[in-house]
């Protein structure tokens, strides 16, 4: 079985950066879609970002594009988020996940693999 680890999550304030990490282990991910979700206190899980398994096509959503990068290393079978212009309302836990069938995707019950998750917090 596949399993997926967040890290670097983290307090910063607003304006700034950080970047999220997702490990894999058990599988190789090379040739799943990756993606990124969040979610924040009361709300539902959403979508961020996502990247085809060549890591030459990504998506984003509306709130994150141009500031946050999704890229992938299929040799070390990672993914990461650059996230940069942090605002406060990106404050939530964020998500790896892995899709094994199928092609780009935006809801989460589309994917099969999920991480434990990585707290973000960004002060005002």
């Amino acid at each position: 079985q596949g399993q997926l680890v967040e890290s670097g999550g983290g307090l910063v304030q607003a304006g700034g950066s950080l970047r999220l990490s997702c490990a894999g282990s058990g599988r190789t991910f090379s040739s799943y879609v990756m993606g990124w979700f969040r979610q924040a206190p009361g709300k539902e899980r959403e979508f961020v970002a996502l990247i085809d398994w060549s890591g030459r096509s990504t998506y984003y959503s509306d709130s994150v594009k141009g500031r946050f990068t999704i890229s992938r290393d299929n040799a070390k079978n990672t993914v990461d988020l650059q996230m940069n212009s942090l605002k406060p309302e990106d404050t939530a836990v964020y998500y790896c996940a892995a899709r094994s069938v199928g092609g780009m995707a935006y809801y989460p019950s589309s994917y099969d693999y999920w991480g434990q998750g990585t707290q973000v917090t960004v002060s005002s």
